[in-house]
């Protein structure tokens, strides 16, 4: 399984509007891409004067699908989110192997 992870910092002033879009909009149309099998959002628990931290977990069945979703999907689901919060937001994106899962 690989999980890729994309943490993202919002601004306090966008924050729900945001929040509200990656859960009605967002986190739907990257599942609909049928790339992934499951997803998972997490608000980082941190102290933070300019915004607030989440990360948000897609679990892919192998590598195969991940890249499938980098090079075809996510440009435009990225994109979206750029047009809709750009300048609000900072993304940074780590990807992950599950090697033991209890």
């Amino acid at each position: 399984m690989i999980i890729y992870n994309v943490t993202v910092s919002i601004d306090r002033d966008a924050h729900d509007a945001w929040l509200a879009w990656m859960k009605e909009e967002h986190i739907p149309r990257v599942m609909a891409t049928g790339l992934f099998v499951a997803s998972r959002m997490h608000k980082v628990l941190a102290d933070d004067d300019t915004g607030v931290t989440y990360a948000i977990q897609y679990t892919a069945a192998d590598m195969a699908q991940y890249e499938r979703y980098r090079d075809k999907e996510a440009p435009r689901l990225q994109d979206e989110a750029h047009e809709r919060f750009g300048g609000r937001f900072h993304a940074f994106r780590t990807l992950l192997e599950v090697v033991h899962d209890a």
